[in-house]
């Protein structure tokens, strides 16, 4: 009984089998046949290497959404390097609302050589470089996304000259923790006093003749500090063409959530454009000598997100590469061969009407008559 159910069972999945093997000797092979083969067989090895490629690579996802977080601190990371005295300037933040005046507790004013050493010029060259590539081709930053973490440390590289020169500039570094609301930035002459009824700068020993708001920005950055991450103003230089010049950077922050396969940070992008202008009080452009940073913060949020394809998505796209290319050349082949038996059969038929062709009028048949009956008798 077990016997007879097994074969039952066996013939039962004979008949279901969806693949009938076809005995060798039916098989006709042919030179066409094989040529095809070869092809399809390296279009799918190649197709399967770029799939796999493909497989490989990663994308990055922009999602967007309301900010509600307002009570949290946003930290503003600089590193400014100004062509005065480290004496002569101050530095610090002031709210929209004029409530709160931060403390530039946080910075440190280091004396530096304003000119950079050739190494530090062809770092400063290569940035700018990058930053103009940026500009064409947004795609790019998701590869600076990517790469965070993994690639070198984007700050000034130290001098390597070891210039006796004594220094004539100021280096402005350090970060500062704000609150999460538009407020300005500004590096101008004096160091900051503090006011009941305002904001003002201790200025009126300072010379006129030493003003000079040449600077570089080596580094601006909000939120967390990732290295890799090259922000819109790193690089950036300006030269003063006159003692009492304004410089405006109007800022719009984004905060931004960036979840890679390397990192997962909390960070915020940042757009930027730039306004500069000569203060003459008699020509009605009036305000005020220094480098000022506006910024604004944007109620949206974005989340980037690397994400990968799915291994079954993968083994899905592939299998439709191998029977898509075995079908479409089986195709191809047969409707080839089709054609070609027409073109062959037409060609065999024309050239045996040409040797069957009977002779015009006028001229005798060499063919012997045709033996009849009658003939016979």
């Amino acid at each position: 009984m077990r016997r007879l159910n097994r074969k039952k069972t066996l013939n039962l999945m004979k008949e279901l089998d969806a693949f009938p093997k076809v005995p060798e000797s039916y098989v006709e092979t042919s030179a066409s046949g094989g040529t095809v083969s070869l092809i399809a067989f390296t279009t799918i090895a190649f197709l399967t290497i770029m799939e796999f490629t493909v497989y490989q690579d990663t994308w990055m996802k922009y999602e967007y959404e309301v900010d509600k977080d307002f009570t949290s601190k946003l930290r503003i990371n600089i590193d400014i390097t100004v062509a005065m005295r480290c004496q002569y300037v101050g530095a610090d933040v002031l709210d929209l609302a004029e409530t709160m005046v931060a403390s530039a507790d946080g910075l440190i004013y280091e004396p530096v050589i304003f000119d950079l050493s050739p190494q530090q010029k062809e770092w400063q060259r290569v940035l700018q470089l990058i930053q103009s590539r940026l500009q064409e081709e947004h795609s790019l930053q998701d590869v600076i996304f990517k790469s965070a973490f993994k690639s070198a440390s984007t700050a000034l590289p130290p001098r390597e000259d070891n210039s006796l020169q004594s220094p004539d500039a100021c280096r402005i570094h350090g970060h500062l923790y704000v609150n999460k609301v538009a407020g300005n930035f500004h590096i101008t002459v004096g160091k900051a006093i503090p006011h009941p009824r305002g904001h003002a700068h201790l200025a009126a020993l300072v010379s006129h003749d030493s003003y000079n708001f040449s600077h570089r920005i080596d580094h601006l950055s909000f939120g967390e500090l990732i290295p890799g991450i090259i922000n819109p103003l790193d690089g950036t230089e300006k030269i003063a063409s006159d003692h009492n010049q304004m410089f405006q950077y109007f800022i719009t922050v984004v905060p931004t959530k960036l979840h890679t396969y390397k990192i997962s940070a909390e960070t915020h992008q940042f757009s930027v454009t730039e306004r500069e202008r000569v203060i003459n009080h008699a020509a009605g452009s009036h305000g005020v000598s220094g480098i000022f940073m506006k910024y604004d913060i944007s109620s949206l949020m974005v989340t980037v997100t690397e994400e990968h394809m799915p291994f079954w998505q993968f083994l899905v796209r592939l299998c439709g590469i191998i029977g898509g290319i075995f079908s479409t050349t089986g195709i191809l082949h047969g409707f080839g061969r089709f054609v070609a038996e027409i073109i062959f059969c037409r060609f065999r038929l024309g050239s045996h009407r040409s040797t069957s062709v009977p002779p015009p009028d006028g001229h005798t048949s060499n063919h012997l008559p045709l033996i009849t009956d009658n003939s016979m008798h």
